[in-house]
């Protein structure tokens, strides 16, 4: 009788010094459960280093370790969700290639998901990361958290297993660019958390920048929450009705104190200065959800492959799992 696939998931980008020591410590992992079978499918956002030469070394001698290598960077939101419409097994482990999620806790992920939970978080309430950069997410999470129209799952990353039925709900959804976590709140199944502490990066660095942060932190606003928008509504209505006040205060001053009463200049700057300032924000803040709109209707694949290594080869093009 077959044993049950679990299949893992791993991106990575110029993680030349990671791939070996996180392949030895997931195989370590399933050594110690038989009764399963599994796959580690890493996928490689044309990795300019040895990342990928490595990888397939590992794959040469076990064909448990698959490999797909995109054409270019596709970024770190539509490479993984690609990677992991591509896993057969009964259930999936998200994982990413820094060793900054511990591969100790897949047995205990696993134990979750026989309990009878289609997704199992793992959530870090503490970090070994700078305690500035650990507070911001904090902040972020819980900003999230509160204007988002669905239940987040607190210091939740996407670190995780998530069942089948899961996976193929995903699959029908077929959002081309998605805010993992907060899809999988939004999906609203039964879920388990498992706290652990994020160790240090050892090796390599870190492939976030303020770009790539700001972009994931705007997209988990754009996609579960309608707050801001909302908040320009009622804005303009305020500082509408503060306008008509202001104008009136001045109007009856200068009317009853006619050659005493100056305006000046400096009132007209700085009105003009703070409405230009809040207008363009939050002409921007709609500018988000537009390209999110936009983002929606291009129907472009969510990654282009280049090879594949252990892998059979897709039966329907790369368009047709995101639509």
């Amino acid at each position: 009788m077959p044993r049950p696939l679990i299949s893992v998931v791993t991106p990575c980008y110029n993680e030349e010094d990671n791939v070996e020591e996180l392949h030895r410590r997931i195989a370590a992992q399933f050594a110690t459960m038989p009764e399963y079978d599994y796959e580690h499918i890493y996928i490689d956002n044309a990795s300019v280093d040895a990342t990928v030469e490595r990888i397939k070394a590992l794959a040469a001698s076990d064909r448990r370790i698959k490999l797909i290598v995109n054409t270019r960077n596709f970024g770190h939101i539509r490479s993984p969700m690609h990677a992991i419409l591509q896993a057969r097994g009964e259930a999936v482990i998200t994982m990413a290639s820094d060793l900054q999620d511990p591969p100790e806790l897949i047995s205990e992920f696993v134990r979750q998901w026989k309990a009878g939970f289609p997704v199992v978080a793992g959530v870090k309430p503490r970090s070994e990361e700078t305690p500035l950069m650990f507070l911001v997410r904090r902040l972020y999470y819980r900003t999230i958290g509160r204007i988002s129209e669905v239940r987040q799952i607190q210091n939740f990353t996407g670190f995780g297993l998530y069942a089948r039925e899961v996976i193929e709900t995903l699959r029908r959804i077929g959002d081309p660019y998605p805010y993992f976590r907060g899809l999988i709140a939004e999906l609203g199944y039964r879920h388990a958390e498992v706290p652990y502490v994020q160790p240090q990066r050892k090796r390599g660095i870190t492939k976030n920048n303020f770009y790539t942060l700001y972009d994931i932190a705007m997209l988990g606003i754009t996609s579960h929450s309608k707050l801001p928008l909302r908040l320009a509504t009622m804005g303009g209505f305020a500082l509408s009705a503060l306008s008509l006040f202001t104008a009136l205060l001045y109007l009856g001053l200068k009317l009853l104190y006619w050659n005493e009463f100056s305006l000046g200049l400096a009132p007209i700057l700085i009105g003009s200065f703070f409405f230009a300032s809040v207008q363009l924000f939050f002409i921007g803040l709609l500018g988000e959800y537009i390209a999110a709109i936009h983002t929606q209707i291009l129907h472009r694949p969510l990654v282009v492959e280049r090879e594949r290594v252990n892998l059979e080869p897709m039966e329907n093009p790369p368009r047709s799992e995101n639509r």
